[in-house]
């Protein structure tokens, strides 16, 4: 899609009634009912849908709901012409063309908050269950062989954990570790807070030399792919611990069983791998399978059903913010404007930032004698975003002039209705 014209999209005003979802991979059951409740018709699916099918299915659709299996990439973005926003019911957002989304005016929502403490309470029951040698004594007593024998196990209490990561998980991580009497330190690129008695190493190497286990939770962009290898494994301490529930591609899995295997490290517990299956039942194969004191678990960090059911409240309400009212507040791609709802008409306009567009706007609005009620203006990289309330019915001429206006993405028009 070349030309700016090819990328204005608007619609007709709906209303409630009108709007389309669908929601894919067994999304928490309260966020359909929350778009239901609001007149929204819902499909649900519980797998995932390949981009062929998921371009067929988005026809006609103006929210989609999907987890971390699904990809929206930009061929099915530009077949998908009445979306208007997508609910990512995760953390992550890297299944989705985030600069394709912005392109053709779609929001895009996640939940960076709500499973917080799934991950955190994995992260450290994984911990003691290595600590302990827990996945060896079961093996071993599964196959009739008892092993009773403190030699290797220890207590969690004043060993050293690195976190490699200190957002939102990191932190919650490390106030949670150091209650249970872990000494705490963190490796982050940006400028982070020590929270507690926590200290900041210098450098990732500086970390894993001094640490008894070592935890990522590092987010999905590009720079992170490939992080952890063979240089990094060799820097950890003998017999040290290694954790990663953040991403797949971010460690060597191959380095890593060659570490495990030769007893330089003492065990790893993995949740999230380079190539997963799509649906549940699907068959599994890793480096990573049979060896010793090692946890694998199917990217489970998140899915409690108290953080998916948290999800599920807080994505759906984020949709639905935007779709009533056109507020993008946290949405991960557009200009972020909280916006309660409309006093009036409403008038949205996603445009690329340049200068001028905010004047042309409101030189529409007087030639056709309407009065602004309230305005807001939000900018995000090369995207501007405008929001007026008017005193007055917008007619059609007036979106067909706020379309032609140079630089327009996508117009909306909200009132009593949803517009896409």
């Amino acid at each position: 899609m070349s030309s700016e014209t090819g990328r204005r999209r608007t619609g007709r005003k709906l209303g409630t009634r009108g709007a389309r979802a669908l929601l894919l991979e067994g999304v928490h059951p309260d966020a359909a009912e929350a778009l239901r409740a609001r007149g929204v018709e819902v499909v649900e699916e519980r797998r995932a849908l390949a981009p062929a099918a998921l371009a067929e299915r988005l026809r006609g659709v103006h929210i989609l709901g999907i987890r971390s299996r699904t990809h929206l990439e930009e061929d099915v973005l530009d077949g998908a012409g009445a979306l208007l926003a997508v609910g990512a019911f995760c953390i992550g957002t890297n299944q989705i063309d985030l600069a394709a989304a912005s392109e053709r005016g779609v929001a895009v929502f996640n939940a960076p908050f709500s499973n917080t403490r799934s991950v955190v309470e994995l992260a450290l029951a994984e911990i003691i269950a290595l600590t302990r040698r827990l996945p060896e004594l079961d093996r071993a007593l599964q196959r009739g062989v008892w092993d009773k024998s403190a030699n290797g196990s220890h207590e969690i209490r004043g060993r050293r954990l690195g976190i490699v990561g200190y957002g939102n998980i990191g932190t919650q991580l490390s106030v949670v570790a150091e209650a249970l009497g872990m000494s705490v330190l963190f490796y982050d690129t940006a400028d982070r807070l020590a929270l507690g008695n926590a200290r900041r190493c210098a450098s990732l190497p500086e970390l894993l030399s001094e640490v008894d286990v070592v935890t990522l939770h590092v987010d999905g962009r590009p720079d992170n792919r490939g992080l952890f290898g063979e240089e990094e494994f060799a820097t950890m301490r003998d017999g040290a611990l290694f954790l990663n529930l953040s991403r797949g591609f971010v460690v060597d899995h191959a380095a890593l069983r060659r570490h495990i295997l030769s007893g330089h490290l003492a065990g790893a517990a993995v949740d999230v791998f380079p190539e997963e299956p799509s649906s549940r039942g699907d068959p599994f194969r890793s480096e990573l399978q049979g060896l010793p004191n090692v946890l694998l678990t199917p990217h489970i960090g998140g899915s409690t059903e108290e953080a998916q059911q948290d999800i599920a409240h807080f994505v759906g309400g984020k949709l639905l913010d935007y779709f009533e009212h056109g507020s993008t507040a946290l949405s991960v791609n557009l200009p972020p404007l909280p916006l309660a709802g409309p006093a009036g008409a409403r008038m949205t306009h996603l445009h690329r930032n340049v200068p001028g567009v905010l004047a042309q706007l409101n030189g529409i609005f007087a030639e056709h004698k309407l009065n602004v009620a309230a305005q807001h203006l939000a900018t995000r990289g090369q995207l501007g975003y405008a929001v007026t309330d008017l005193e007055g019915e917008p007619s059609d001429e007036l979106t067909r002039e706020l379309r032609a206006v140079a630089g327009t993405v996508r117009v909306r028009v909200l009132g009593s209705g949803i517009a896409g």
